[in-house]
């Protein structure tokens, strides 16, 4: 089975560097869960924001660290132009 994601992601030492391009599909962006804990390092975003089960949307601001659990569901709101982060897994 092949998966579509809405992103490339490139794997480096010790993280992934992922990308969601500005021509992204608002509708591809689902929720989701991980399964492992995550520190989501934002390089690149203009009015992306990320979502948490059962919390109102945050802005994902460029050079913050934010902290995603395993096994819970979020989701990523499309903003303007690219987002670019790095995710490092525990």
């Amino acid at each position: 089975m092949v998966v579509n994601f809405p992103f490339h992601q490139e794997q480096k030492e010790g993280y992934l560097l992922r990308e969601f391009k500005e021509e992204l599909d608002s509708e591809e962006l689902i929720w989701h869960r991980d399964k492992k804990d995550r520190i989501v390092k934002v390089v690149e975003s203009k009015d992306w924001m990320i979502q948490m089960d059962n919390e109102l949307p945050i802005k994902l601001e460029e050079g913050k660290v934010y902290f995603i659990p395993k096994k819970v569901y979020h989701r990523v709101h499309k903003g303007a132009g690219r987002l670019l982060i790095k995710i490092y897994e525990y």
